[in-house]
């Protein structure tokens, strides 16, 4: 029986002192916070964390009643999370928030009986994008309502750097009035600086803190969620993790790359099957992006027809000398991928968006030569501050979320 969660409490206090709400992620006002039991999936350094806590101090004036606590915490050595839960149950609690999911054992199973033994409590979890939410354990997946924060989108930045809150658009209304579009955003700021600070630091919301030291805090997160988080959810030896830090390191010095498995998992010498696993494994950590011709298969690891880093901020982390070609193609493939739009390997141009518009990506001089011939096609450029009719400026896809 526990008998004190003061150290709980306590740390609750303490990241609640440094948590402020000028800023809120766009997820968080998507999420339907009266819902028994909230899972909220991500990247390390999204900001999962900060999320919670500003809704527990925006809505909680009472703290008696709500508890935090992270799963990685000592006190979980000697007590789990029925054993939170119940306490906190029968002190008053109504709402627990639960962080860092994936460090705890047999979570699923807890967290359902926690539910159906306190059908009173209210559940929120976070945990790594890595999180599989297993049906088989006591169907907690019929329970459980599953959201997925991404990395931040230049709109998110702008809001960061300068205060301005500018709507978010979809992919029709990009494709279609792009022109009125960025002539009313660039009425508001200069862009192109902008943009190229989020190409280089702005995906991750503890840019802000780091200052000179985010590149520096980038590659420790990265190493953290293969050498950390990685193992808190599968079984996964030494060895694996070396090797897939390896694949990691070499891909970054040669995306764009259409790859050739023999020689690509030769290099780290693996064999096929373990290579794939890799490749999906950094896929779900957000540090690859793997691009296909045709749509996956649900479970099945199949080569990719082209290979980038997750977003470009870890470009400018990982490659020695980043091309900028590269740069543009991960920036718009991360922002549409984020915002829920099927993406494929166009036959012709770069991307096939929706099954239906092909998008070639490139700087202002890019000409429709390749994609002169192809329905529904539409250059995506950089350096360009307004664009014309299926010319479209490459920053305006930063404002899909």
């Amino acid at each position: 029986m526990v008998e004190d969660i003061s150290v709980l409490r306590q740390a609750m206090a303490n990241r609640l002192l440094m948590t402020t709400t000028t800023f809120h992620r766009y997820l968080y006002d998507q999420i339907n916070w009266d819902n028994r039991l909230i899972g909220i999936r991500g990247y390390r350094g999204v900001g999962k964390t900060t999320l919670v806590l500003q809704h527990i101090k925006e809505h909680f004036p009472n703290r008696q009643t709500v508890l935090y606590a992270s799963a990685d915490h000592g006190w979980f050595q000697t007590h789990s999370l029925y054993d939170l839960a119940e306490y906190h149950h029968l002190h008053g609690g109504t709402h627990l928030f639960l962080d860092e999911i994936h460090h705890y054992l047999n979570w699923q199973t807890e967290i359902k009986n926690i539910y159906d033994d306190f059908p009173q409590l209210h559940i929120v979890f976070t945990g790594s994008s890595m999180l599989q939410i297993n049906a088989k354990a006591g169907d907690l997946s019929r329970r459980l309502r599953l959201y997925t924060l991404q990395v931040m989108s230049l709109r998110e930045y702008i809001a960061v750097e300068k205060g301005i809150v500018l709507p978010t658009y979809t992919l029709d209304q990009i494709l279609t009035n792009s022109i009125n579009i960025a002539s009313e955003v660039s009425e508001q700021l200069t862009i192109q600086p902008i943009f190229e600070s989020y190409l280089n630091h702005g995906c991750y919301p503890f840019y802000k803190e780091e200052g000179d030291g985010f590149e520096q805090r980038l590659q420790e997160t990265i190493w953290t969620v293969l050498e950390r988080d990685w193992p808190a959810m599968e079984e996964v030896n030494y060895a694996t993790i070396q090797k897939t830090k390896r694949l990691l390191m070499v891909l970054a010095e040669a995306v764009p790359l259409t790859p050739n498995m023999t020689e690509l998992f030769a290099a780290v010498e693996t064999n096929r099957e373990g290579g794939l696993r890799m490749l999906y494994t950094l896929e779900k950590a957000g540090l690859l992006a793997l691009l296909s011709r045709q749509p996956r298969s649900i479970g099945a690891l199949r080569k990719p027809d082209k290979i980038y880093l997750g977003n470009s901020n870890l470009m400018y982390s990982l490659a020695s000398s980043p091309n900028i070609g590269t740069i543009r193609e991960t920036f718009f493939y991360n922002q549409i991928h984020a915002s829920g739009i099927d993406v494929l390997l166009a036959p012709s141009g770069d991307f096939l968006i929706d099954r239906q518009h092909t998008i070639e990506v490139g700087g202002p001089s890019k000409t429709f030569k390749q994609i002169r011939n192809i329905k529904n096609s539409f250059l995506a450029v950089d350096n360009t501050l307004i664009g014309d009719v299926n010319k479209i400026p490459l920053w305006l896809f930063g404002l899909l979320y």
